[in-house]
């Protein structure tokens, strides 16, 4: 109440100021004959004194004060008659005062409701702040934001034959808990079937087998599958990993992504932008963290009241075997050299869908798999690529025409 109180002051004060200036400034004006009248008056009396000097003499000082006087005489009857009065009438300059006050106070109305927050409250910083530690505080648990969205559903484009195959290994790892393999693979593939809060539950558990030597990348992960079972959400869960993460290493990309995202939805858009900002620069384009930053990074300054200038793209290449790579394969079997490029897949793979990358990386990754023969698994990742670019459809064109060649696109 007290804002709008003294901006209502402020506006009318504005307003009757410069009514006023306008109010005088017609009424303060005078006739040009007024003028006119002066000067030949001042001019008169010069002449006179040259006269009495001896400048002007005979017939040439009665010709100008001839002339003078008849100047005077029209601008005097000009002045009586009224015929200089530039005064505007009263009527129209009550409509420019109402209609410049009309404008001051209707267009800044407009443009706070605009460009302001209506309703906010005026608050100081260290009450932002202590907000922003509540809402923290009380946010929502994990069980809490997936328990509000619908229950998964199986990838459409997974073949019966991998719903069975991952059904298998469920089973199989709930017979062996102890298999530290069995249950991270059991962990990728519950994501690749966009089942995500299956996935965290199997990535806890390789959490808790592998103990302190879990690293920063498994705790990455471990918050990545949290804030995708909530919606996009980081949860108070997801923190912990997350803190766990840049503990063990402070530059971990996925970390500091979601740890800007967090700082974000609890209303602390000055610590989320510095931390994406920093991390912007430190990462290369293809980086899963790299588009979605890009895409909110500069409504995220404007936020935190800072000036940003969204810096170009670098120039990155994609990832490919190394020349050790090549050399190793010109000796292996044949077999051996398929094992190799499934290796090189798998990886690719599970980075794009755990991080993600370039459309040209996914294009990438489904002709490779193409070439194995596994179009199933393409078709898969086709859908995967759709998710990720849908409002991208640039690059969703580049996947496209590497799944079309696959006749993976239907």
């Amino acid at each position: 109440m007290t804002f709008w109180l003294i901006t209502t002051v402020l506006a009318f004060g504005t307003s009757a100021l410069l009514a006023l200036a306008l109010w005088r400034g017609h009424t303060g004006m005078r006739p040009a004959a007024e003028f006119d009248l002066q000067v030949y008056r001042d001019q008169l009396a010069e002449v006179e004194r040259d006269i009495e000097r001896g400048i002007i003499e005979g017939e040439d000082a009665e010709r100008v004060l001839n002339e003078i006087s008849r100047r005077i005489l029209a601008a005097d009857k000009s002045l009586q008659d009224g015929q200089a009065n530039v005064r505007s009438p009263a009527a129209m300059r009550y409509a420019v005062i109402a209609l410049l006050s009309a404008t001051l106070i209707g267009g800044s109305l407009y443009l706070y409701n605009d460009l302001g927050a209506p309703g906010y409250g005026d608050l100081a910083l260290s009450t932002r702040i202590e907000q922003a530690d509540m809402a923290r505080m009380q946010r929502p648990s994990q069980q809490s934001a997936q328990s509000s969205l619908p229950a998964p559903v199986p990838s459409p484009n997974a073949s019966e034959d991998y719903i069975k195959l991952v059904t298998q290994l469920r089973a199989a790892v709930a017979q062996r808990p102890g298999d530290l393999q069995g249950v991270t693979l059991l962990a990728m593939h519950e994501m690749r079937l966009g089942n995500a809060a299956a996935a965290h539950l199997a990535q806890a558990e390789v959490l808790r087998l592998k103990g302190d030597a879990a690293s920063a990348e498994d705790y990455a992960t471990y918050a990545d599958m949290l804030v995708i079972a909530a919606g996009g959400y980081v949860s108070p869960q997801a923190e912990v990993a997350l803190a766990s993460a840049l503990q063990k290493d402070p530059e971990n990309g996925a970390a500091r992504y979601y740890t800007g995202l967090m700082m974000m939805q609890i209303g602390r858009p000055d610590v989320a932008f510095r931390a994406w900002a920093t991390l912007l620069q430190d990462s290369p384009d293809d980086a899963g963290w790299t588009t979605p930053i890009r895409e909110q990074i500069e409504e995220l300054a404007f936020r935190a009241g800072v000036e940003y200038e969204l810096p170009p793209l670098k120039e990155t290449a994609l990832a490919g075997p190394s020349a050790e790579d090549v050399e190793n394969a010109a000796e292996m079997s044949e077999q051996d050299r398929q094992d190799m490029v499934r290796g090189m897949v798998d990886r690719l793979e599970d980075r794009l869908v755990s991080t993600g990358g370039s459309p040209e990386e996914w294009a990438q990754l489904i002709a490779a798999i193409g070439v194995l023969g596994d179009e199933d698994r393409a078709a898969l990742i086709w859908q995967n690529a759709k998710d990720v670019f849908a409002d991208r459809p640039d690059a969703l064109r580049i996947v496209r025409d590497a799944a079309r060649k696959l006749g993976v696109t239907q």
